[in-house]
């Protein structure tokens, strides 16, 4: 007998799940239900998939291949519903999207009001993680990435990029002073990040070349911490325009050093695993947050 597709979405649920009893409360069967549709499929497959205890689940080889080819086809069985569906008149369905912290708050979550008004008929999932992460174990149907990516085997689309700007508040400045040149920066509170040595690398064209490595006096492991520090007047800080695109527009940091600024533009990314043509829904989402990321490019501040 061969595999049907119910027994797959089971078996598929039960490892996103973690456990038989999560997988049985969201397909709406008895855990005895869903244990005796695994035994059936590994008697089909004739193979063990999962090595099951009181305690822990735990894949066996043969199975996590089984887990990845079934996720596959199941993907491609609700691309082609989805495409099917009334002649794809209406996207819909569960969109699954990580996204690093400062990204999630600043570009997307403001827009989703809009986002869900066009698109009434999916069903968001939204996830904050500024770890690369595995979107087969996470689940995610879309992981946004900023900066340069790592050779991967994942797809991706190029969302746009967004400018890199120093600031500072007015209240900073009023105490401190304005720094007119780049090497007037060493006399003041510099907020720096403690991961990725790159981001404490500042895009300032100066005497010995166009990256300005700092010395921060505070580091913050978040993007959205050295924000909030720079609004409380801790310091100069060097951002993404995406996340202080309404802080500057507000009047509560004050773009730095503009004409020394390289006009360096972060790339912004979209990774996925799909190997055919997306998703209705994926796709709507790509190009309605492309749209958004235009018009952060497209701001221009001059301090």
């Amino acid at each position: 007998m061969k595999a049907r597709s119910d027994e797959l979405q089971i078996f598929v649920c039960v490892i996103e799940c973690g456990s038989i009893s999560a997988a049985a409360e969201q397909v709406g069967q008895t855990p005895s239900a869903v244990s005796r549709t695994l035994s059936r499929l590994e008697a089909k497959l004739d193979t063990t998939l999962i090595n099951r205890t009181t305690r822990r689940m735990d894949l066996t080889e043969e199975g996590k291949y089984f887990f990845e080819q079934a996720k596959r086809i199941l993907d491609q069985m609700e691309e082609l519903e989805e495409r099917l569906s009334s002649r794809q008149q209406t996207p819909s369905g569960r969109l699954r999207i990580n996204a690093a912290s400062p990204f999630m708050l600043h570009a997307i979550v403001p827009h989703i009001d809009e986002f869900r008004r066009l698109y009434p008929d999916i069903q968001l999932e939204l996830n904050s993680n500024d770890l690369i992460i595995d979107l087969l174990e996470q689940s995610t149907d879309i992981a946004i990435r900023i900066g340069t990516l790592a050779d991967s085997t994942l797809h991706a689309r190029s969302l746009g990029c967004s400018p890199l700007r120093i600031l500072a508040s007015p209240a900073y400045l009023k105490q401190h002073g304005t720094p007119k040149a780049v090497t007037d920066l060493v006399a003041h509170t510099l907020i720096g990040f403690t991961q990725h040595e790159s981001l404490n690398h500042w895009p300032l064209q100066h005497a010995h070349g166009d990256r300005w490595q700092i010395q921060p006096a505070i580091s913050a492991s978040s993007g959205d911490t050295v924000r909030l520090l720079a609004l409380a007047g801790q310091g100069i800080c060097c951002l993404s325009h995406f996340m202080t695109i309404d802080d500057i527009r507000a009047g509560r940091l004050v773009v730095l050093l503009d004409k020394a600024n390289t006009g360096y533009r972060q790339p912004i990314n979209a990774v996925y695993y799909r190997n055919s043509q997306l998703a209705l829904r994926i796709q709507c989402f790509l190009d309605f947050i492309q749209g958004k990321l235009a018009d952060y490019a497209s701001s221009d501040f001059r301090g």
